[in-house]
């Protein structure tokens, strides 16, 4: 492999770091020494309300007791607020976003509105305001700004790779997947800046893998198909796309997902236990998931 590979691991402080999480950084840390490249920290702290300080504090410190070591300084997306303006601000020029004032419950009780994997498909109400009244509203009501999911598609340059069977638009590469064709319709016109905070996920981090040089994005399959969204946030911003790496996601004894919403078990509290970090890290390793990561 010619180019230098660099990898990321990229957890929002809002609790602990638990075996899940462990398991995605070791496959990105793993992958980048593979190929003598970097292994990068990004701290995706967006969320002011519900991240806290003693878990950035506790982010490292896990890491460290896994012996799992990053390269250069960590990112912290709360310091990068005025970057994701500007790309927010591009795409507002371009007249492929508009601001949103429907509240939650009115889209969830819209029966026009199908389910994505984010939940309900936004049915386009604030979609064709016309301009005065966007302006008014503004002036007076919380709103967040949406992609114009249609107008983005076709403003979006279509990149072809070639190959029998490959018409024009847009492509990634996954490593299990292979060639995949982007379908971000599917998630309809989503949130680029949330009415309680400035940026959403999915732009922050499409700005963040580019502006940190990421080559390949190793996470889980929970987020493949955000990453349809990406590529076409990637196309609109005329930023390079990484390759994909989505690996399958760790099971807890009761066969779902761990996740913090399921109360997995932290790493902070497996080392309280007195659980070796060498044995766990040689664990996760050997691990072909689904794996019975305990309760």
């Amino acid at each position: 492999m010619d180019k230098l590979v660099i990898t990321r691991f990229a957890p929002s402080p809002t609790g602990r770091l638990h075996l899940g999480h462990a398991y995605s950084a070791v496959k990105a840390h793993d992958f980048a020494r593979a190929y003598g490249g970097r292994f990068l920290l990004r701290i995706e702290d967006i969320d002011q309300g519900r991240s806290r300080e003693a878990f950035v504090v506790g982010i490292e410190e896990d890491l460290r007791w896994l012996g799992l070591a990053w390269d250069g300084e960590v990112v912290r997306q709360s310091q990068r607020l005025e970057i994701y303006a500007a790309a927010l601000e591009r795409l507002r020029m371009e007249g492929l976003v508009y601001p949103c004032f429907c509240t939650r419950a009115e889209i969830a009780a819209s029966a026009a509105a199908p389910h994505g994997d984010e939940g309900p498909v936004y049915p386009g109400t604030c979609r064709a305001l016309a301009p005065a009244k966007r302006a008014e509203r503004i002036a007076h009501e919380p709103h967040c700004w949406r992609l114009d999911m249609a107008a983005a598609i076709r403003a979006a340059t279509p990149f072809p790779l070639g190959g029998e069977g490959r018409g024009e638009g847009l492509w990634w590469h996954d490593a299990e997947a292979g060639i995949v064709r982007a379908a971000p319709e599917r998630q309809g016109d989503i949130v680029l800046a949330r009415k309680d905070a400035p940026v959403s996920y999915h732009l922050a981090v499409t700005v963040d893998d580019a502006a940190q040089g990421v080559t390949d994005v190793v996470r889980g399959v929970d987020l493949f198909e955000a990453t349809h969204v990406h590529r076409l946030l990637q196309a609109l911003l005329n930023l390079p796309t990484p390759a994909y790496h989505h690996h399958s996601l760790l099971l807890g004894s009761d066969g779902k997902r761990l996740a913090k919403r399921t109360g997995a078990k932290s790493l902070a509290a497996l080392r309280d236990e007195g659980v070796d970090p060498v044995e766990l890290l040689a664990g996760l390793r050997a691990s072909s998931p689904p794996w019975k990561g305990g309760d």
